[in-house]
């Protein structure tokens, strides 16, 4: 099979009754619990999935490790094709069932799968991780086991793409490592090409560096001999999979891997300050949103086991979320852990300390789907993967998520069965990748934030440019977890994080530069503003937080610009502005398209001329300072003019020449379409694809709905959030976009959009009792054996 799917698949080939039936039963508070019973080959003990009628799963288990086979079976369950894929992604199978169109992204993604020694890499999660992750595997395979003897259980994308569903092995789990929020690379490749554009002060106009750092070009880089395809092999590795045009998968994970604020938000609030006199969490993690959601919710409940929340489908754990003790969230934080090397090229090898060393060579097959398998050569350095060669230069990627017990999100299994502060701690030393900011709080009324991630030690240089091979730029280990940002009951009652700059004002950042590109600082701000001014916060304060659509950018730019009337009506409408970037807002519409659509790209052109694309993403505070009249060359009232022009013209075209009938959600409106969609027939397609709902908000609001600055629709945001009252675990508030189950037949695929869009949330049951009054599906499991 070549390029484009042939496929098509209709709704009819699939047996909806028993999904149809829970849907009727998912609605009707008063019908019967749909029940059924199945035995498994792998299971110790009986078991138990109650499912509520929001889709959460509350598992119960008769062993500790049956609590994560069943873990398992459930996720093939609801995301079977979701998880099937990102196994084939992430360890190069894709053409094995999509055709030769993949074996250039099956290569990439070999070339960046852990290949070192599997001992070392189980005992870096802790001394069960293998055996959960052995009893996790089992349960998805006894579900693929399930769907060949019936047949209608699989997914419908199955029969799309015409393949069935492999078994897993324990390793896939923890080899597969190009998932993770990875950076930075891609910016170092960026700043180069800017720096051969226009010099150092370009490259530092296109990103702020934080905290205030000079930047140098490494002895021996030439900028200009940066090739711009350098990191294709490393953004196939990383690139989602594409249905339509595979060769586009390098141009999408550029994107993503520059997008402004991929990110989250958490804070925790201390007893002393809140309604309840418990600590109250809150968590939202802002990824590109997609169908089906990447997180999914799971209750867990086994001897010696107690934990619920939201992980990734694939793996074993809860990463978001609480046991019976503590109450955990997390978001990135932006560590450097890449760097690209280059080496001039000494016939088969590079010189390395004086002395030539040769490049190690691994052949691999790729099995395709209808030919003979296609022989691939991975090459690496001393650093990592070889990502680029040319007739003078090798190119490689060192990355710290390479190194052992770096899968990303997977060290949670340690970390979600601690039980106070102290072993919490202790098992964020495990953690690797990505590096994340933890918040913590415990049901003895104790609070914390903890850094966590495997940290280079750059001694010689910062880590912004690529850099030499030669031996003159090694990592001299990694840097210690006691040196990175920490605190345990704060006086100030409270803590929170949002990807910004969070360093403390004593932090040695010339002695431990852990990065220097951090997200803007205006969610951080905010949520800072918001916790500070509120001595009785409460579970509702810490929702409307979450739904925050406060543009404090906007407070920072408008406030420059004192005779903001005089520029006709836009002036007007944003001088009267709330500066509430809510969807039903005329102001903020015209807010938007001005300074993401006009007012940034202008500074741009202005700044960089014919190099103007390459400082997208355009830092805002680089907009700023061309408002403070920092670049001389830019004539600040022209181009205010010219874009507020430019703005009310385009919100005219988009919206109509009505000022008080534009709203900002008609034009940021978040989409959930299938990746499949196009080759569905109608009636399947009708299932598949949700519907387009209007959001407010933009990167920089707390409610954070970050969009394309052509076309406005949102691209990411929080599609899982999470509030917790610590230790009254049943007023615990979720949800979950656009729902629970990846099938399109399911009742829980896209129940729970319309309630995200508009911001609402719904209970994470913790009780029995709880969780008994809102059932409306039971699984009762049995050994194989069982009588």
């Amino acid at each position: 099979m070549g390029g484009a799917f042939l496929f098509s698949f209709s709704l009819a080939s699939v047996s909806l009754l028993p999904l149809e039936a829970a849907a009727e039963r998912a609605h009707s508070k008063s019908a019967d619990v749909r029940t059924e019973t199945l035995r498994l080959d792998g299971l110790e003990g009986p078991a138990q999935i109650r499912i509520d009628r929001w889709g959460v799963p509350h598992i119960t288990a008769s062993t500790h490790y049956d609590a994560f086979f069943i873990q398992g079976f459930n996720a093939a369950r609801d995301r079977l094709w979701q998880i099937d894929l990102w196994r084939r992604r992430g360890l190069g199978l894709l053409s094995e069932v999509l055709g030769e169109s993949y074996v250039e992204q099956d290569r990439a993604a070999r070339l960046f799968l852990y290949r070192g020694d599997m001992y070392r890499e189980w005992l870096a999660y802790g001394n069960d991780a293998k055996r959960i992750t052995e009893a996790f595997v089992a349960g998805i395979n006894a579900y693929v086991a399930l769907t060949e003897s019936e047949p209608d259980r699989l997914p419908p994308e199955f029969g799309l793409l015409d393949y069935r569903p492999a078994r897993w092995h324990a390793e896939d789990v923890v080899r597969i490592r190009s998932h993770g929020l990875l950076r930075n690379v891609v910016q170092e490749v960026q700043r180069a090409r800017l720096i051969c554009a226009g010099g150092l002060e370009l490259a530092a106009a296109w990103k702020r560096l934080e905290p205030d750092w000079k930047m140098a070009i490494p002895d021996g880089l030439d900028p200009c001999k940066v090739p711009a395809t350098v990191l294709n092999d490393y953004l196939l590795a990383t690139a989602p999979v594409s249905f339509r045009q595979p060769d586009q998968a390098v141009a999408v994970a550029q994107t993503l891997a520059l997008a402004a604020d991929t990110g989250s938000n958490n804070w925790v609030v201390a007893p002393s300050r809140t309604t309840t006199g418990r600590p109250i969490l809150a968590n939202d993690p802002h990824r590109a949103h997609g169908v089906p959601s990447l997180r999914y919710a799971a209750h867990l409940k086994a001897p010696g086991l107690h934990v619920i929340g939201a992980g990734e489908p694939a793996l074993p754990g809860i990463s978001i979320g609480h046991n019976d003790r503590i109450a955990f969230g997390l978001t990135i934080f932006p560590v450097d852990q890449e760097d690209l090397y280059f080496y001039p090229r000494e016939g088969a090898g590079y010189r390395w300390r004086g002395a030539i060393e040769k490049v190690q060579v691994i052949e691999d097959h790729i099995p395709v789907r209808g030919r003979a398998a296609v022989k691939v050569e991975h090459r690496f350095t001393r650093h990592g993967p070889v990502v680029f060669a040319d007739d003078g230069l090798l190119w490689a990627v060192r990355a710290a998520w390479l190194e052992p017990g770096m899968a990303p999100y997977f060290g949670s299994v340690e970390y979600m069965r601690a039980t106070e502060w102290r072993t919490f701690s202790a098992a964020l030393n495990r953690w690797g990748a990505p590096s994340e900011n933890q918040v913590y709080a415990d049901v003895d009324g104790n609070i914390g934030y903890k850094a966590a991630g495997l940290t280079p030690r750059r001694a010689t240089w910062d880590g912004l440019l690529p850099v030499p091979g030669d031996g003159r730029h090694e990592w001299e280990g990694f840097i210690d977890m006691d040196h990175l940002p920490t605190e345990f009951n704060p006086a100030r009652g409270f803590t929170g994080t949002a990807n910004s700059m969070n360093l403390p004002d004593t932090y040695d950042i010339a002695r431990f530069r852990l990065g220097f590109e951090w997200s803007a600082p205006w969610r951080y701000r905010r949520l800072w503003q918001e916790l500070s001014a509120d001595n009785r916060h409460s579970l509702d304060a810490s929702t409307r937080m979450q739904r925050d659509y406060h543009e404090l950018l906007a407070d920072e730019v408008l406030a420059r610009i004192p005779d903001l009337k005089s520029y006709d009506a836009a002036g007007e409408l944003l001088s009267g502005w709330d500066r509430v970037l809510a969807r039903d807002s005329a102001a903020g519409a015209l807010w938007a398209v001005w300074f993401y659509h006009h007012l940034t790209p202008a500074v741009a052109r202005a700044l960089g001329g014919d190099n103007a694309a390459l400082l997208e993403p355009l830092d805002p505070w680089t907009v700023i300072d061309a408002l403070d009249g920092k670049f001389p060359k830019l004539d600040r009232r022209t181009i205010l003019r010219s874009s507020l022009e430019a703005a009310w013209a385009t919100c005219e075209q988009k919206l109509g020449a009505d000022p008080l009938q534009w709203r900002w959600g008609d034009l940021h409106r978040a989409s959930f379409v299938h990746p499949l969609h196009a080759h569905a027939d109608q009636q399947l397609c009708k299932h598949m694809n949700l519907p387009s709902l209007p959001r407010g908000g933009s990167t920089n609001t707390l409610n954070n709905t970050t969009f394309g600055n052509a076309d406005f629709l949102v691209r990411s945001g929080a599609s899982w959030r999470m509030v917790l009252d610590v230790g009254d675990w049943d007023a615990a508030r979720m949800t979950n976009a656009p729902g629970q189950s990846g099938d399109p037949r399911s009742p829980f695929y896209g129940n729970l959009l319309e309630g995200w869009a508009n911001d609402s949330d719904f209970p994470l049951l913790w009780s029995d009792a709880a969780i008994d009054a809102h059932t409306v599906h039971i699984i009762h499991l049995a050994p194989v054996s069982s009588d």
